[in-house]
């Protein structure tokens, strides 16, 4: 490789020197002259250089072959890991769709049954709300009382245990769920 560059940088200053003998050439006329001037370079050389010559620039055009065969499959690796990639998102985006509305349906449940509660309590006597909600969880006991008309709320908790009724109270002002 090194030779060849020798070879056309000799070429190249030797067909300069002419041009500096103020002959102008046009780019047909120097590609002619160099391929002249390459010619008699390579017969003075020899076959045998030639040979070798061949060989190693055969040699590199089988490595760039396989180089960009190489480069080829990676490519196509790239394209089938994105289509890939992008098939688990679509999966993972319809997983989560479904787990969202699973969610919100939970909660729209619960939401009716505490709407519901709240018809019930609301129809009962203070004393009977009173004993039915200190018996519950806290948090729904909360989230029915937040529903009631505040007088009914006030009988509610002047019915209830002192104890019950002072936790259920700091619940309610803070609205802990």
């Amino acid at each position: 490789m090194k030779r060849l560059f020798l070879l056309v940088l000799i070429l190249s200053s030797s067909l300069t020197a002419t041009a500096e003998e103020k002959k102008i050439y046009s780019q047909e006329e120097f590609d002619k002259a160099l391929e002249v001037a390459l010619e008699k370079k390579m017969k003075k050389v020899g076959r045998s250089k030639l040979i070798d010559f061949s060989k190693e620039l055969l040699k590199k055009e089988e490595e760039l072959a396989n180089r960009e065969k190489a480069l080829k499959n990676q490519q196509e690796q790239v394209v089938v890991n994105q289509k890939e990639l992008e098939g688990r998102i679509k999966e993972f985006k319809a997983y989560q769709t479904n787990f969202l509305s699973c969610l919100d349906k939970k909660d729209s449940d619960e939401q009716k049954r505490v709407i519901h509660m709240v018809d019930v309590v609301s129809n009962m006597r203070p004393q009977t709300a009173a004993n039915l909600l200190s018996q519950q969880d806290p948090s729904i006991s909360i989230k029915i009382l937040g529903e009631l008309d505040p007088v009914k709320v006030s009988k509610i908790f002047n019915m209830m245990d002192k104890e019950i009724s002072a936790r259920l109270q700091k619940q309610y002002m803070t609205m802990k769920k």
